[in-house]
């Protein structure tokens, strides 16, 4: 029964993005068919199969490997803040994201990871039937932040369409960036964070291809990476160091003023109502859960869950899943650990706004007035992730 409940939920996404597309009859439905074939396959290969067991493993291991020896360097300066047998989310969870950021520095300068993120986005423009700018747009996303991906393409913010805009910046929502995959690893199971990175690629092309429908001309399917002015060695290393720790400091910043903000309308609702916030949204997003597979029994709690991820953000939803009060069952984690991997969240729109503005103030105000239907589009995008993933549990 629950396939046919899964089925009738990767129908229902694409109906719901078919019901904002800009251009329904452009929809293009073959592409978006091989992809969501592809997304199954990957599900497959990553869940249920030995191949996909060792792969899993070895990343999981990797960014094991990286929060140690993260946690050498946080425990040089901060190791005496903590109690025995404690372990503070802001030093083991946050601050290891420094690390990682200046790896991925080190990545950027020997020309690495520019030459990953073109390959692959190449690969991919052969599969979705998009430009080479979308394809390698998403990929970067994925590996450098919904933000800083905007700086590469600096070039051809300025003579992109409304139609190209959109795609980026809802690949930008659509995943997230490595330099928290490691936080989100523990909080969540490294196989559904793995799989979750590999269906939001697919699944944002999927969505926007269908809320965004157009056709990208030979001549305009030019990809001109923006060149980061040179630095020295150290410099970078600096410099990344420095923007690992602002965002570590400002995730920190917004989970306690979520949560806390959270507790209070909890509490003002349960006086008010007798019934929290938190639940009362849970009801809201109830029929959500249960089409992307999710036991009725469970779907008001997990509902709850999800509507947190929208209104505040992942780190508070993962916190809430991770504490492990809800008592769901294997199948209901897994699918509500996949939703949760994005960025697709109301303060996104801010951050996606404000990086592209800084970069081309008219662009930005372009973004800025497609908010809304952004995040409508990448909201899409974690619901199917989430209900190819109930197909395979």
């Amino acid at each position: 029964m629950h396939y046919v409940i899964s089925i009738l939920g990767i129908i229902t996404v694409v109906f719901a993005a078919w019901l904002a597309s800009s251009n329904r009859k452009e929809v293009k439905f073959i592409p978006i068919i091989v992809m969501i074939a592809i997304q199954i396959t990957l599900s497959i290969l990553l869940l249920n199969t030995e191949f996909g067991f060792i792969i899993i493993q070895g990343i999981s291991k990797v960014f094991s490997k990286l929060l140690d020896y993260a946690n050498e360097g946080v425990s040089f300066v901060f190791g005496g803040m903590a109690n025995k047998g404690e372990a503070p989310f802001f030093l083991t969870v946050l601050l290891p994201i420094v690390f990682i950021s200046v790896l991925i520095g080190i990545l950027q300068y020997l020309k690495i990871l520019p030459i990953l993120m073109r390959g692959i986005g190449w690969l991919l423009s052969k599969v979705n039937g998009m430009g080479k700018l979308e394809s390698y747009n998403a990929v970067a996303s994925l590996m450098v932040g919904q933000s800083e991906v905007f700086i590469t393409v600096k070039k051809q913010l300025g003579m992109l369409s409304k139609n190209r805009l959109y795609t980026l910046c809802a690949s930008a929502m659509s995943t997230v960036s490595m330099s928290i995959v490691g936080a989100y690893m523990t909080m969540l199971d490294p196989k559904y964070v793995v799989t979750a990175l590999v269906l939001n690629l697919f699944g944002g092309f999927i969505v926007a291809s269908i809320i965004n429908p157009y056709e990208v001309k030979p001549s305009e399917d030019i990809l001109e990476i923006q060149n980061v002015e040179k630095q020295s060695f150290f410099e970078m290393l600096g410099e990344y160091i420095l923007d690992g720790f602002k965002v570590a400091v400002i995730v920190g910043a917004m989970l306690i003023g979520f949560i806390a903000l959270m507790a209070a309308i909890n509490n003002v609702f349960e006086l008010l109502f007798s019934i929290s916030f938190q639940q009362l949204l849970g009801y809201l997003f109830a029929p959500i859960a249960f089409i992307m597979g999710i036991p009725l029994s469970e779907s008001v709690s997990a509902g709850g869950i999800m509507a947190t991820k929208l209104v505040t953000n992942e780190f508070v939803a993962m916190l809430d899943l991770s504490k492990g009060t809800h008592n769901f069952s294997d199948r209901t984690v897994g699918i509500l650990s996949v939703f949760l991997v994005s960025f697709a969240n109301f303060s996104s729109i801010g951050i996606i706004t404000g990086a592209v503005k800084s970069l081309n103030e008219k662009q930005g105000n372009v973004v800025a007035r497609f908010g809304l239907k952004l995040l409508y589009g990448a909201t899409l995008v974690s619901i199917l992730s989430g209900t190819i993933v109930s197909i395979i549990l």
